[in-house]
């Protein structure tokens, strides 16, 4: 296998690769907007409920690309921060932390309009399977995956289609296992990997989260 035609087909194949595993009480996690076609996938296939994981960069002052940090969800935030960057800057934790408000309030904006006002899944004691269409670098998806266990899952899975190695490397250690179909050693874009990549909509996550939700009634699985 050398890509996947878009996310969907990478979902129904990473589903396909976990369909023989007998997870408990699995949740899927999945990150907006590009994780949200793959997650549903496996939402599908195991019947779970989805639930999105919410992560908005802290840009250094004046130097707005640089990340000193990651936020990470709007209901129990966290905050991740690049330590290396933050002593390099000057920064203390409570200066970061103000800095991270205006990305607090824009994540709770983007939850409340693609959750529709649903509360979010629990997932304390439960498996959380993360998922995200890609993996270039692995920033973002380090910070997801410390605030999650923080919400402390009983096992904390990645999946995704195609990751960069030394990236995926880097994160093993986050979490009880990886499950990703495509490792190459060198990852220029997460798209060079699929045939069409065009920009998941913000009509289409509140459609796949509006059947994500019909999982949690269907199967009476507990929300918090």
């Amino acid at each position: 296998m050398s890509g996947f035609f878009n996310r969907t087909e990478a979902g129904k194949a990473l589903a396909k690769a976990l369909a023989d595993r007998d997870f408990h009480d699995p949740v899927i996690l999945a990150l907006p907007r590009g994780g949200v076609p793959v997650g549903i996938e496996l939402a599908r296939e195991m019947h779970a409920p989805m639930d999105l994981v919410m992560v908005r960069k802290v840009g250094a002052p004046r130097q707005p690309e640089l990340a000193v940090a990651a936020v990470v969800n709007g209901d129990s935030p966290q905050i991740a921060i690049n330590e290396a960057i933050a002593a390099h800057l000057g920064l203390s934790h409570d200066e970061i932390e103000r800095m991270a408000r205006p990305q607090l309030d824009e994540i709770q904006r983007r939850r409340a309009k693609y959750l529709k006002g649903r509360t979010p899944v629990a997932i304390e004691g439960r498996t959380a399977i993360v998922v995200d269409d890609g993996i270039a670098t692995g920033a973002t998806m380090r910070a997801s995956l410390k605030a999650i266990r923080q919400r402390a899952p009983a096992n904390l899975i990645l999946a995704v289609p195609v990751a960069a190695r030394d990236a995926l490397n880097d994160i093993r250690k986050d979490v009880d296992e990886v499950v990703c179909l495509l490792e190459p050693r060198e990852l220029l874009a997460i798209g060079a990997h699929y045939s069409e990549f065009g920009q998941t909509t913000d009509e289409e996550v509140m459609r796949l989260m509006d059947e994500a939700a019909t999982f949690v009634r269907k199967t009476g699985r507990k929300t918090e």
